[in-house]
């Protein structure tokens, strides 16, 4: 059975920083690209990064570029989102979705299949 965890999530500072993880069950990340999306009350779900299948390409959304980082570990089945300079405004509850390919489509929602439960992230003093 495929199925996504996450974990890694909390209560950080603004500055601060976190690591997502999200654990691939059922599948290999060879095969197809990971994404991570986040929510905010009362937002729409917005795209943040995504890593393709081979880990060779990777995108971030405008808002994150330059501190959030997508990495993978083959070993371990599991892709990473390093989260630095956080700040208020990335408080969401992140999760993290297969693509039905093995590229990262434009943060479509319909092209993930799968997703994770959901974790929270709350940046505030």
């Amino acid at each position: 059975q495929l199925q996504l965890v996450e974990s890694g999530g909390g209560l950080v500072q603004p500055g601060g920083s976190l690591r997502l993880s999200c654990a691939a069950l059922g599948f290999t990340l060879d095969d197809y690209a990971i994404g991570w999306f986040r929510q905010a009350p009362g937002k729409e779900r917005e795209g943040v990064s995504c890593i393709s299948s081979g880990g060779e390409i990777t995108h971030y959304a405008g808002s994150v570029k330059g501190r959030f980082t997508i990495s993978r570990d083959t070993a371990k089945n599991t892709v990473y989102l390093q989260m630095n300079s956080l700040k208020p405004e990335d408080t969401a509850v992140y999760f993290c979705g297969k693509e039905r390919s093995f590229y990262c489509s434009d943060y479509v929602p319909w092209t993930y299949d799968y997703w994770g439960q959901g974790i929270q992230v709350t940046v505030s003093s």
